[in-house]
């Protein structure tokens, strides 16, 4: 059973995001902020960036059967935080693997989990191979 990836897309993860900036004075934290802005403004108006937003530090995990269990978190001093993301429209992994290599945050410490977006839920195409097969 292979899972099918839509080829095009590939969602950018921005992990360690919590602290990074630590350290930096106001005007290299600017600086930084900056090259990340001309960096998103280059790949959208390329249209390999189809959406990208930074996401709060606080929230909730939801988990449980029926979602029973409602907690704060995910927890801005966590070292996996994820800070926040980008979807891209872009030719291969490689070129993905590529824009991520070009991320700003890399050099404070920053990582970027570079993730193919599946055509389908692979669970669902499991349980459909199952599906079929029980009924052959």
């Amino acid at each position: 059973m292979s899972i099918e990836f839509t080829p095009s897309e590939y969602l950018l993860l921005f992990r360690n995001a919590g602290d990074w900036h630590h350290g930096l004075s106001p005007q290299e934290l600017q600086e930084v902020t900056d090259q990340w802005m001309t960096w998103y403004n280059r790949l959208s108006e390329q249209g390999k960036v189809t959406a990208g937003h930074p996401l709060m530090h606080e929230g909730k995990i939801v988990s449980g059967k029926n979602g029973q269990f409602v907690a704060d978190g995910p927890f801005a001093e966590s070292k996996e935080t994820i800070g926040g993301y980008f979807l891209l429209s872009v030719e291969s992994a490689d070129e993905a693997i590529a824009i991520a290599r070009a991320c700003p945050g890399l050099a404070y410490g920053m990582r970027v989990e570079v993730r193919p977006v599946a055509a389908k839920c692979a669970l669902r195409e499991t349980a459909e191979a199952e599906l079929a097969q029980s009924h052959a």
